[in-house]
């Protein structure tokens, strides 16, 4: 067996849910899915809800006065894999989602003795739900913001469920997980980890 698949990995999910602990949330349901989908493949790690915690708004890696940030950067920083969960408002990401993103564009003057930055050889993934259309587009802006912020993505990156638009069913509601929902997480998680376990056993090489 090639012992680059039992490499411990690490991962932590945050959910960008708008509403803090202990209301129910869809966006929290989907990313604890993926996290047990990832602990398959010898993943451990939490889930944080950010609406939970004073993120600042900003664009540094500490914006000072209580900011919550630094401490769930460190937590990322920490770990192999990220997992960006986020409800569908209006066509795009969530504000706290958005917010997350912002915060991250701090990495990009983060960098080693190399020059690069240093969430080089982080995979990430993204979890969506909503009750309305734009799931390829909530993904498509979150992917382009990870792989700018320095975040590889594996294929088949996002997993996603959206009900009957203008309807007011939640993932949350719903009696099951469909079929199509549980088979794309179980691919989000299988190739998320190897890449991660890759990346790590062969780092990119500087600029």
């Amino acid at each position: 067996m090639d012992t680059t698949e039992t490499t411990p990995l690490r991962a932590v999910a945050l959910v960008c849910t708008l509403s803090p602990s202990p209301a129910p949330s869809s966006s929290q349901l989907l990313a604890e899915q993926t996290m047990a989908a990832l602990a398959e493949h010898g993943v451990t790690g939490k889930t944080i809800r950010v609406a939970d915690h004073d993120v600042r708004p900003g664009v540094k890696a500490d914006m000072g006065d209580g900011d919550a940030w630094p401490h769930i950067r460190d937590t990322v920083m920490g770990a192999d894999i990220l997992v960006l969960s986020t409800p569908i408002w209006m066509g795009h990401p969530s504000s706290i989602a958005q917010r997350v993103l912002e915060r991250l564009n701090a990495e990009i003057s983060e960098t080693d003795d190399e020059g690069r930055m240093l969430t080089y050889g982080k995979v990430a993934a993204v979890c969506v739900v909503g009750n309305e259309d734009g799931a390829h587009k909530v993904s498509a802006d979150l992917f382009q913001g990870l792989n700018d912020v320095g975040f590889s993505l594996a294929p088949n990156a996002v997993t996603y469920w959206v009900g009957e638009a203008m309807q007011g069913t939640d993932y949350q509601d719903l009696d099951k997980t469909p079929e199509a929902t549980q088979d794309t997480t179980r691919t989000l998680a299988a190739n998320t980890a190897h890449l991660a376990r890759r990346l790590k056993a062969s780092p990119y090489p500087p600029a």
